[in-house]
Order: structure tokens, then C-alpha cells, then sequence
């Protein structure tokens, strides 16, 4: 792999609970594990349906700017003797475009830009579906 294919961040304990998230160009985001705070598992929603829609926006939007634009991620969080994960990924799109020959030729694409994204472009869905194995080390201190 080159060395342009790396991705990363950091995260930093900000108290009891709250962690902030850095990644390489300086943005952060603050979630945690208890309050209004996104949780980890929220995130990891989050970041399946930013990526599709990342996705599917670019392919509709050069035809005309949707009126509606919204992709809610559900999964059931289950734990038993495979341990805790989540069951059951679900992104569901509401998408609606203005009348119109642009609005016409978004809605007639949406299907196909959907079903790429999940198929070959979003890469944190595809990631989750394809399976990775994770590695957790200790640095010496």
C-alpha cells in the first residue's frame, strides 16, 4: 500500500466519558459515552450514512439541488457469545428533487447512485460488510 492510503486519527481523553476525536488536518469532534455526547456507536452510524450520502450527492446534485435530502442509519446493538456489535445496518434515503428536466434526470439516477455507493464506493460501509480485522497494541510508555 502507498503511503497516501493511510488514514487515521487521534483520540483524547477529555474527561470522564468525553473523548475527542483529531484527525490529520487539525478538525476535531467531542463525543462521549454518557449525555446529549454522540456515542461511538452513533458515530459509526453517522459515518455509514455520511459516506453513502457523500456518495449519492455528488452523482444527483450535478443535475439539480435536492429539495430533500436526509439518510437515517439504524442497526440493533445485540450482545451475546459473539459479544457486543450491531445487527440489522439499515441507511434509509428521503430524497426529494424540484420538478423539472435536472429534478427528472436526479430521480432517475438516485437508484443506480445508491446502490454503487453501497456496492463499490462508500468505503466505511463496504469496510463493515467485507469485514477487517482490528488490531489493538500497547505502546511502551
Amino acid at each position: 500500500m502507498t503511503d497516501n492510503s493511510l488514514r487515521s486519527v487521534t483520540v483524547e481523553r477529555a474527561g470522564t466519558g468525553h473523548f475527542t476525536a483529531v484527525n490529520a488536518r487539525g478538525g476535531t469532534i467531542d463525543f462521549g459515552t454518557d449525555g446529549a455526547d454522540f456515542t461511538p456507536v452513533e458515530l459509526l452510524l453517522a459515518a455509514i450514512g455520511g459516506c453513502t450520502m457523500a456518495d449519492v450527492d455528488v452523482a444527483t446534485t450535478r443535475h439539480a439541488e435536492p429539495d430533500r435530502f436526509t439518510v437515517t442509519v439504524t442497526g440493533h446493538k445485540v450482545s451475546d457469545e459473539q459479544g457486543n456489535r450491531l445487527t440489522d445496518l439499515r441507511i434509509t434515503f428521503s430524497v426529494a428533487f424540484p420538478d423539472g428536466e435536472g429534478g427528472d434526470r436526479a430521480r432517475a439516477i438516485l437508484p443506480r447512485a445508491v446502490k454503487t455507493s453501497h456496492d463499490r464506493l462508500c468505503t466505511v460501509s463496504r469496510t463493515i460488510e467485507t469485514g477487517t480485522p482490528v488490531t489493538a497494541t500497547i505502546e511502551d510508555a
